[in-house]
């Protein structure tokens, strides 16, 4: 994750003026230094990962600050605006949900609740057919481990309340979802850690080579984990800190084994789902399906709201009253999932996003190219891509590089967010589903050339050290 503030001071760049950048003053702008200060003396350091932007409006898969500056977004908000910015529809429902004088309801029913888990209900494969609506993909992920270790003590008691997930994986910044994230350095300051949270490696052929599902057992044995004592595996579909589908031949086997053991399988689809890999969710590409599946981030087009999808045997565990959530389906946020989901189903988004999943794909192996070696893995699904940079030849983050990246882009009119994963050495490819084939175009063009200058520094400096 990132680890390195931006600088607030200003830097002449190259001005830029396409059909989709405009980029005509001093980056960081002047006059939004002040601004820009001022939040990082007031709040915690961790808020000052970003690029030093003041977003001021969005029209569709562009960013504006005030000052005539416009980016390509190609964060989509962290993967959230799956419609764009600025989105007609999805603004005019939270207008006329705020008009009705309707703005929180906690768990009282509400029509807005009802016609938006009726259109959610209409995704969903069998057997899941629940859907609990909550506020962030953390809140629903902890829901999945708290469902997964109940499941465990009603089938098999007391000690079937192991839950594996996988190292690597990130699954929210809360504590039940921080024990079963993948990331050691996010989870120090726990303490001693939960031996009843296990993780396996992921399968992505990069840190893992070996993709077989025998690692997932070998694994298990070796730190002496029973499948019996197994409630629940959660992994994302992708994790995050690439952009490689989980193998569908090893999710059969999941799934299988899950089966084998009374073990729930759980995927996190926060950053997969409502089409950002070209299907509705992300484990779509498997041939199988979840006992429960974590939503958050694209279901809504930028208002917090996230969801759990289950069985109705799962689902109905608590009795009334005993899991709820204070802002969970707040009526706003409803009205603009619903009218997220009607866009993303009327404008096809989820099949222009399969139609340019070949592009992506092209634009992110053309990126990784030009790195000349330093990018040492690249991956894309559907309108999500990444290039890993590690040292030549190696698994070594160069977080440096990766930020380098996410500057020089900024200064070209290429919105990104801070680079991510193992070591920050990731950078994410993410435009909304919305986007044309020539933006996706120009923005990956330009990527490719700051990756090749980049590539090029390095490559001196390297041969410097050589002497």
């Amino acid at each position: 994750m990132a680890t390195k503030e931006f600088p607030l001071i200003p830097e002449t760049v190259e001005p830029v003026k396409t059909k989709y950048r405009t980029i005509c003053t001093k980056i960081p702008v002047p006059e939004s230094v002040a601004a820009l200060k001022k939040l990082r003396e007031l709040e915690p350091r961790s808020m000052g990962g970003q690029p030093p932007v003041l977003w001021h409006h969005g029209k569709g898969f562009t960013i504006s600050d005030a000052y005539g500056n416009t980016w390509l977004d190609f964060s989509s908000g962290v993967l959230v605006t799956a419609c764009g910015h600025g989105r007609k529809e999805i603004v005019k429902a939270i207008a006329d949900m705020a008009k009705q004088g309707m703005y929180h309801s906690y768990c009282f029913a509400t029509d807005a609740r009802l016609k938006l888990v009726e259109e959610l209900t209409t995704l969903l494969p069998p057997p899941l057919k629940r859907i609990f609506l909550l506020t962030t993909g953390a809140e629903a992920t902890e829901c999945c481990i708290k469902l997964a270790r109940t499941w465990g003590m009603k089938v098999g008691g007391p000690g079937k309340k192991i839950f594996v997930s996988f190292e690597n994986g990130f699954h929210g910044r809360t504590l039940g979802a921080q024990l079963a994230g993948g990331s050691a350095g996010l989870k120090g300051w726990i303490g001693q850690p939960d031996p009843a949270f296990v993780q396996v490696p992921f399968p992505d052929g990069f840190r893992q080579p070996d993709q077989s599902f025998a690692v997932f057992e070998k694994t298990l044995a070796a730190k002496g984990v029973k499948g019996a004592d197994v409630c629940g595996v959660m992994g994302e579909t992708y994790q995050g800190c690439n952009a490689c589908l989980i193998p569908a031949a090893y999710a059969q086997a999941l799934r299988k084994w899950c089966d084998a053991n009374k073990a729930l399988l759980i995927f996190d689809e926060v950053q997969a789902g409502f089409g950002r890999t070209g299907k509705p969710f992300g484990f779509m590409h498997t041939g199988i399906v979840p006992d429960l599946a974590a939503c958050g981030k694209g279901i809504s087009g930028g208002m917090p709201l996230s969801a759990v999808l289950g069985t109705d045997e799962l689902m109905n565990m608590y009795g009334p009253g005993e899991m709820t959530s204070t802002h969970s389906a707040n009526p706003i946020c409803s009205a603009a999932a619903l009218a997220n989901l009607q866009v993303i189903k009327r404008d096809k988004l989820i099949e222009n996003t399969a139609a340019l999943a070949p592009l992506m794909a092209k634009g992110a192996e053309k990126i990784a190219k030009a790195a000349g070696g330093h990018i040492g893995r690249w991956d894309a699904t559907g309108l999500v891509g990444c290039v890993q940079w590690t040292q030549k030849g190696t698994t070594t983050p160069q977080p440096e590089l990766a930020w380098q990246m996410v500057w020089r882009a900024i200064k070209r009119g290429i919105m990104l967010f801070a680079p991510v994963g193992v070591g920050g050495c990731a950078i994410k490819l993410c435009p909304p589903l919305m986007v044309t084939k020539p933006a996706l175009k120009e923005g990956l063009a330009v990527m490719e050339e700051i990756a090749a200058e980049i590539a090029a520094e390095a490559n001196q400096l390297l041969a410097v050290a050589a002497g």
